[in-house]
């Protein structure tokens, strides 16, 4: 739910007087309000507003991305998106989001305009973060336009925005990997039980995955619970390898 000061924030409805959102919710019924009257919607369960297309010979690739945190797909039209999405997914700070979450409409020289951002997340603390994501290399004037204008909607409405440009290549490769141990099936309580024990202290990743038991069966469980934040490491540095240093975090396995 939005906190009290997302809610102050809100209700400066004037600013958003301006802005029109068109969305389907979780039903798929289909809305179209004045932003300031609708800006505590649960965007984040929201239906993509234009559908993700393939066609042989296109230039860029979409897909969708299955959201551990969700339990639902969340459509990218980019390999950068993919990795936005899967980074949202990773997110501790993120408790839910959804791909083109709702078309913003606003006036501009007599003409409608609008735009679908990319990403809507709902973070823990309830707030609402808007996100595009383009490399910056390719923001010519009349997008950074658009998304100056879309950051002052979402400003209007207690919501932060942001672009999202390239991803740190090892942040990338390291999440990405850990990414095909999200699905809860990887998970063998017992022996994450045993893995947080040895990770007490931070000790190499794959001593302690040998201390554990046979690391065809340990490791799945291991990158299981880097993923889920039980286990931490450092991902930004280096490519994670069997001497990354892991620690056991605080909270249940999960």
């Amino acid at each position: 739910m939005p906190t009290s000061a997302t809610v102050t924030a809100a209700c400066s409805a004037p600013l958003a007087a301006g802005f029109e959102v068109e969305f389907a919710d979780a039903g798929g019924t289909r809305r179209r309000e004045l932003l300031g009257s609708c800006w505590d919607a649960r965007f984040e369960d929201a239906v993509p507003v234009r559908p993700f297309r393939w066609a042989a010979g296109q230039r860029h690739f979409s897909g969708w991305w299955w959201s551990a945190k969700t339990g639902r797909h969340v459509g990218h039209e980019s390999w950068l998106e993919r990795d936005h999405a899967m980074l949202l997914d990773f997110d501790p700070e993120v408790a839910g989001f959804s791909s083109q979450p709702f078309w913003l409409s606003w006036r501009e020289d007599g003409k409608t305009r609008r735009h679908a951002p990319d990403y809507f997340a709902r973070m823990a603390d309830g707030t609402a973060t808007v996100i595009d994501v383009r490399a910056d290399d390719q923001v010519p004037a009349r997008d950074a336009e658009v998304f100056d204008v879309t950051a002052r909607a979402c400003a209007s409405v207690g919501w932060s925005y942001r672009r999202a440009g390239a991803v740190a290549p090892v942040l990338a490769a390291n999440v990405r990997w850990l990414a095909g141990y999200r699905h809860p099936r990887c998970l063998d309580k017992a022996s994450a039980a045993r893995l947080r024990e040895l990770f007490a202290r931070p000790a190499p990743l794959l001593a302690g995955a040998l201390a554990a038991g046979d690391p065809l069966a340990v490791l799945p469980v291991l990158y299981h619970l880097l993923w889920t934040g039980t286990l931490a490491t450092d991902l930004a540095s280096a490519p994670l390898s069997g001497d990354s240093v892991v620690a056991a975090c605080g909270g249940a396995v999960s």
